[in-house]
């Protein structure tokens, strides 16, 4: 496995390398060495996050940790990631160098269960141009976290939404 590092306001430092190395190569047995996996460890103020991706054949796995420390946050990322492997593998299995032995997971205790949301509505609606200001507006007045429009000024289909900070987010779709 290839692994980067990025160090944001903290320094990783040798030892915790090693370690994140050590603890992260045992998820090698779900996809082989193809596999890179991206670091990232930051300091805001007293607390402490790590970011752990892993990327193979196309496939994303993604945990984020905020703790005291990081040598604990990696320790709460790997199950983490390890959960989404297991899912990815029901959906994919083909993807995977060999079958997952459930009764030797890496970092969790059990195979976790995974339920399937049903979609329980429907909706349609047509797409009228509007600008990103108006599209602002209707989203708060019909009180919903997203709200799909044609954009007036690009032709293409957005998606406004709020972020969990309050903020608002906006996702353009290239079709």
């Amino acid at each position: 496995m290839k692994f980067e590092f990025v160090e944001r306001n903290y320094d990783i430092g040798d030892r915790l390398k090693e370690i994140i190395e050590k603890k992260v190569s045992k998820l090698e047995r779900y996809f082989g060495a193809g596999a890179t996996a991206k670091v990232v460890c930051k300091q805001e103020n007293k607390t402490y996050k790590l970011e752990l991706t892993i990327i193979n054949k196309g496939l994303l796995y993604r945990a984020e940790v905020i703790g005291e420390n990081m040598f604990e946050n990696i320790d709460f990322a790997l199950p983490k990631i390890e959960r989404q492997i297991i899912k990815q593998y029901e959906k994919k299995r083909d993807l995977f160098r060999n079958p997952i032995d459930y009764s030797d997971l890496a970092f969790l205790d059990e195979k976790p269960t995974f339920e399937i949301d049903e979609i329980i509505k429907k909706k349609s609606f047509d797409l009228v141009p509007i600008t990103v200001e108006d599209a602002k507006y209707f989203m708060e007045a019909v009180d919903h976290k997203f709200y799909v429009f044609l954009n007036a000024e690009t032709g293409k289909i957005n998606i406004l939404y709020k972020r969990d900070d309050a903020k608002l987010g906006l996702i353009e779709c290239n079709y």
